[in-house]
């Protein structure tokens, strides 16, 4: 098995914010404006808000409520009216799904989304940002993988459920392609309760914190002590270069590389990996 660390949401390149953390501790993934898409941000439910509202007053009226979002990975059952048979999901294409694919991304591996987030305050009923809040790199949400599917190729009739989604509605692209999530979360360890195989995690906690506590930046990362290439084993990808790891008593750091996508931890070479995984999602 292995993992993936997928970098999605609202950024400063993409969206040109971080995505809110409410003072309830809840957490709102914002994705990324997409003019191609059939989804507006006021199409999309968010508990008890619209998404137009949010992106709109965070970005101080640079994104329209009527402007096109990528709604992508789609993990909330509850954001869109669905078609029956709807199953989570999540696209790629182009660089990053090629190095899905050369790392041999298949059936049972496990995406983590994480994205960039930021503290929210209420002045009045109008949400901004806490300017004391630092920025920093949330886990907000899991797949794991089903099936893959490449969408230039594929019978569209029997994905009639998804046929909103963004990579659905693309020109032609050989690259172009689509991971169905598993409806129960399938570990190689043994499983004390039941879990679905996709979700987003509506509240934060410390343990979905990637960016270290004292760090200037969000891309220094604060890992499990395990994480640590050593002995030969391949390091998380495109981070083959060990001066971006430091070793401490109790964890690892590291500095991630700027605008990458999707990285990849093999769990066969770090066995400690699915234990850390299973108590993200299982909570234990």
């Amino acid at each position: 098995m292995k993992i993936v660390f997928s970098r999605k949401g609202f950024d400063s390149a993409s969206g040109g914010a971080p995505s809110p953390i409410f003072p309830d501790g809840r957490l709102l993934s914002l994705p990324i404006p997409d003019r191609r898409s059939t989804i507006c941000y006021k199409d999309i439910r968010w508990h008890e808000y619209n998404l137009g509202t949010i992106v709109s007053e965070l970005t101080r009226g640079r994104i329209h409520k009527a402007h096109r979002a990528h709604l992508d990975p789609d993990l909330y059952r509850k954001s869109l009216p669905r078609h029956r048979g709807w199953k989570p999901i999540f696209g790629q294409t182009g660089s990053a799904r090629g190095h899905l694919r050369n790392q041999g991304i298949s059936e049972g591996d496990v995406l983590l989304f994480f994205g960039l987030f930021q503290n929210v305050v209420f002045e009045g009923k109008r949400m901004v940002w806490d300017k004391r809040s630092q920025t920093r790199h949330i886990i907000w949400g899991w797949l794991q993988v089903d099936h893959i599917v490449q969408v230039d190729t594929c019978d569209r009739k029997k994905l009639k459920w998804a046929s909103y989604h963004p990579h659905l509605n693309r020109t032609p692209d050989p690259n172009n392609t689509l991971y169905i999530a598993r409806k129960t979360l399938d570990l190689p360890v043994k499983m004390a309760k039941r879990q679905d195989g996709s979700g987003v995690f509506h509240r934060f906690s410390k343990k979905l914190r990637l960016t270290a506590p004292d760090a200037g930046s969000a891309s220094v990362w604060k890992l499990p002590k395990w994480f640590y290439p050593k002995d030969g084993r391949t390091p998380l990808s495109y981070h083959k270069d060990l001066s971006r790891w430091q070793r401490t008593d109790h964890a690892t750091r590291l500095k991630t590389v700027s605008r990458g996508q999707e990285f990849v931890l093999d769990c066969e070479e770090y066995p400690e990996a699915t234990r850390w995984l299973y108590g993200l999602l299982i909570g234990k």
